[in-house]
């Protein structure tokens, strides 16, 4: 094991302006911030968050949901051509011919392609990384349900409803917080090992915008949890997985129904046809764009590739101009810039202030409000710049989150016991969130729209169902924490489902791929570059400078 740092990472500057907060810490513990009115939430909003950034949201000029926003991020991988030549690539080998093809192997690919082979459909998993890569691995805070008596699934609707704005589709919402419950008795006989008390009741805290204590956490790695429930599960009942294989695009019947997908081997680059009666996207979400710069708590493979592929064949769009920047992702150090800090610290009683130590917003206000007030806190209020966050010594702007008051409200060992990962995590570089702070600042986390889906967890595309970050209308503009691990185990269960149920009945015609060709028609009368291709597949981290050096370099496939 590499020996811990002994160098204090901390800067003077920032060293003073720790003293603040520890100054102020004392007086603080007592008070509690006034939360905000529904006028002041919408007015911070409207000034600070940055979808209502002018000039960022672009609108979709083609395909079935055009005249639609975007991020131009979002855009740049929607309006390009697809990876294959449509009118060459040969359809007429089947390499794999299956009732449900699941691609995405995080937690609701997994959840998925389980309940589909429980209900007697073949199965084949294609997940872009290993199985179990995903967001689902990096989740930390917990999942909602209500299941206890002092709570109700009608209490819990009202949350989700009010957090997404009202915006939410009503029948996906109801789907969610019923079937709450039925998931947790479900991971629970699966192996999940989630908190609990002696008497053998789960622990539940409280998140932002919720009413009722509902968050149910396995310390602060509940997703890496749950994902290593479902991955052994999905490898003990002998589904079959490819791996490092990414669906490049999906395929029609001459029916016009979804009938399965090209797949694309990363590591021989080879291309596999797959027919299926039925097919799942599961694909997660476009972090690794990074819309508007900001850093993201995603993992590498988070490119948006779903939704390209599920557009391009006419699956329509909802709320794809809603993007979730959690306002707690660490800034410092760099080496861990952008790492989710999960609202379980504000949860615990850790609150927010500025370089001065103090307040200005309640901790647990929702998640787009929280964001937005961060950023406020950061802009300048001075003629000569000044603001009331702090710069890191990369440029990045930054506040104090106050973790030591944690340990002040529950004794000391709380931090270790409930967040091991995260004290393990900032311990590397030599920063005892127990007795200081930590500098955090909004990061891109969360998809709040995609793929419009029903509450079977169709789309809008015959025999397409999608399920987690790829889908969108649940969480309506803005996500409550806890409702993401929620929502790929509830719409990944009923897609597998509903998908096996769909395949006794479809009859599969012939494939095509017309609807590529469709829309590089509609792409070359926009004029888009022939070389603008997609989906992404990786991000490309390369420095201009590493490009230029690679110029003229032989392809290692190509070397003899």
């Amino acid at each position: 094991m590499a020996p811990e740092p002994t160098q204090d990472p901390y800067p003077e500057y920032m060293r003073k302006s720790m003293e603040q907060v520890s100054a102020s810490r004392s007086r603080r513990m007592a008070e509690e911030f006034p939360r905000l009115t529904a006028d002041q939430k919408s007015d911070i909003l409207k000034s600070f968050h940055p979808d209502h950034r002018a000039g960022k949201m672009v609108e979709i000029k083609v395909g079935v949901s055009k005249g639609e926003k975007v991020p131009e991020e979002v855009e740049a991988v929607l309006q390009a051509y697809s990876r294959l030549d449509a009118k060459a690539f040969d359809l007429g080998r089947i390499d794999f011919d299956v009732d449900v093809l699941v691609i995405g192997g995080g937690g609701a690919g997994s959840a998925a392609a389980l309940m589909a082979q429980e209900a007697g459909a073949t199965v084949l998993l294609a997940t872009k990384l290993r199985l179990g890569d995903a967001n689902t691995m990096m989740a930390q805070g917990g999942i909602q349900a209500a299941d206890k008596d002092h709570d109700s699934p009608t209490r819990h609707y009202l949350d989700v409803m009010g957090g997404g704005g009202y915006h939410n589709l009503p029948e996906l919402v109801r789907a969610l917080v019923l079937d709450a419950p039925v998931v947790m008795d479900w991971l629970q006989d699966l192996g999940t090992m989630f908190d609990k008390r002696e008497n053998g009741t789960y622990v539940t805290i409280h998140g932002g915008g919720t009413s009722r204590k509902r968050m149910h956490a396995a310390r602060d790695y509940s997703g890496a949890e749950i994902m290593r429930t479902l991955r052994d599960e999905v490898r003990n009942r002998g589904i079959q997985v490819l791996e490092f294989t990414s669906a490049i695009e999906l395929l029609k019947d001459d029916q016009g129904k979804c009938a399965g997908a090209v797949l694309y081997n990363m590591e021989t680059e080879e291309h596999f046809v797959c027919r299926a009666k039925t097919t799942v996207v599961a694909t997660g979400g476009a972090g690794r764009l990074h819309v508007q710069g900001f850093p993201t708590t995603n993992h590498y493979g988070a490119t948006a590739d779903g939704l390209v592929l599920a557009y391009r064949a006419r699956a329509p769009f909802i709320y794809m101009d809603a993007i979730q920047y959690h306002p707690t992702g660490s800034i410092f150090p760099a080496q861990i810039e952008g790492l989710l800090v999960t609202e379980k610290v504000r949860g615990l009683g850790a609150q927010l202030v500025n370089a001065g130590g103090e307040q200005f917003i309640f901790p647990l206000e929702t998640r787009d409000v929280v964001s937005s007030a961060i950023i406020r806190e950061c802009k300048p209020v001075d003629e000569k710049g000044r603001a009331k966050g702090l710069k890191t010594l990369t440029g990045r702007d930054g506040v104090w989150l106050d973790s030591p008051m944690i340990e002040l409200k529950h004794g000391a060992g709380t931090v270790q016991k409930e967040l091991p990962a995260m004290f393990r995590q900032y311990k590397r570089t030599n920063i005892d969130m127990t007795k200081d702070p930590i500098l955090i600042y909004p990061t891109q986390h969360y998809q709040n729209g995609g793929i419009r889906i029903d509450a079977d967890a169709e789309s809008g595309l015959a025999n397409l169902y999608v399920a987690g970050e790829a889908s969108g209308g649940v969480h309506g503009r803005n996500r409550l924490m806890g409702n993401s691990l929620l929502d790929i185990l509830v719409f990944g269960r009923r897609a597998g489902k509903n998908a096996a149920e769909r395949a006794r009945t479809t009859k599969i015609g012939a494939l095509t791929l017309g609807h590529v060709e469709a829309y590089h028609k509609e792409l070359r009368g926009l004029g888009v570059a022939p070389d603008r291709l997609s989906p992404m597949l990786l991000p490309d981290y390369r420095t201009p400078g590493t490009k230029e050096r690679q110029k003229g370099q032989v392809p290692l496939a190509g070397r003899v």
